[in-house]
């Protein structure tokens, strides 16, 4: 059953992005309690965090700006240097070429599909299927503009303005002709607890929560989103991904780890360690709570 407070109200969004801003302006963590009081309807307690969103409000604000590693891990860039040395190089997805500039991309150099990133935040990129049907001014346009953007500064996610803005351009990862399934596991204090599988991307996407041992975790949908109809088939080398995201995550409180699993072979994507600002709407609020216990933050907490 999806959670009430999904429903907005109009006036108080406008209300809201006229003054946010200003607030950030003036203070930070005042603008961090606002935007979790709007979004998810509860009071954040930073002096004693206890649900799942609030402990990630304490990471977002008072920890991970002050972890250059959590920086590195963020950087799509500086992630493939981790995993080289943790020696997973192995499932690292091929690189193309890594640019400070988009005038200094040679496009006549580039395979026909590739996949297109910025280094320094999200939903900064382009996946090309058809090289010959860019129109190269606009993605310029684009592209220039995700550069001169400090994301962190942005969406208050200050762990990510350390971050030298880049673009990376990446093979174009494919199963069957289609975008392939994410698998995006939780990691707490270095254990995968929960993931949610991202399916049907670029057509009927669907996200489907689900505990480490591959049973539904329906009261941790969140936002909204719709899942599959059905139970999918776990990867035969699934616990495979557990412990890459194992140890990618061994030094972090909190970490979720993605991957992509193509034909039986692993490839990591990327690290969050704020998913959706920490600012989730649960379908079930007791599971706020659930996966609050198993975030252990009291050696971080001041």
């Amino acid at each position: 059953m999806r959670n009430k407070n999904l429903k907005e109200n109009k006036f108080k969004r406008f209300i809201a992005v006229t003054l946010r801003g200003s607030i950030k302006l003036v203070s930070k963590k005042k603008y961090i309690e606002l935007q979790y009081k709007y979004i998810t309807h509860h009071k954040l307690h930073f002096n004693n965090p206890v649900r799942y969103t609030e402990k990630l409000q304490y990471l977002r604000y008072y920890v991970y700006p002050k972890m250059p590693l959590v920086s590195k891990c963020a950087e799509r860039v500086g992630v493939r240097d981790f995993l080289i040395e943790n020696n997973l190089e192995e499932y690292l997805i091929p690189v193309i070429g890594i640019y400070d500039k988009f005038d200094d991309i040679d496009f006549d150099k580039l395979p026909n599909q590739f996949a297109m990133k910025c280094s320094h935040g999200c939903a900064m990129n382009y996946i090309c299927f058809d090289k010959t049907k860019i129109n190269k001014q606009e993605l310029r346009k684009k592209f220039n503009k995700y550069l001169k953007t400090n994301y962190g500064k942005k969406t208050v996610e200050l762990h990510y303005s350390p971050i030298k803005p880049q673009i990376i351009i990446e093979q174009l990862m494919l199963q069957d002709g289609h975008l392939p399934d994410e698998y995006k596991i939780h990691c707490f204090n270095g254990k995968a607890k929960n993931l949610y599988l991202v399916t049907g991307r670029g057509n009927d996407i669907r996200y489907t929560n689900m505990y480490i041992d591959w049973t539904p975790f329906d009261g941790s949908q969140f936002n909204g989103w719709k899942k599959l109809d059905y139970m999918p088939e776990k990867p035969g080398n699934f616990s495979e991904m557990i412990k890459i995201s194992e140890l990618l995550s061994a030094k972090f409180p909190f970490v979720r780890v993605d991957l992509y699993n193509i034909n039986g072979k692993i490839y990591f994507s990327e690290m969050t360690f704020t998913p959706a600002k920490g600012t989730l709407i649960l379908d079930d609020d007791q599971c706020d709570f659930e996966m609050g216990k198993w975030l252990n933050i009291k050696n971080y907490l001041n």
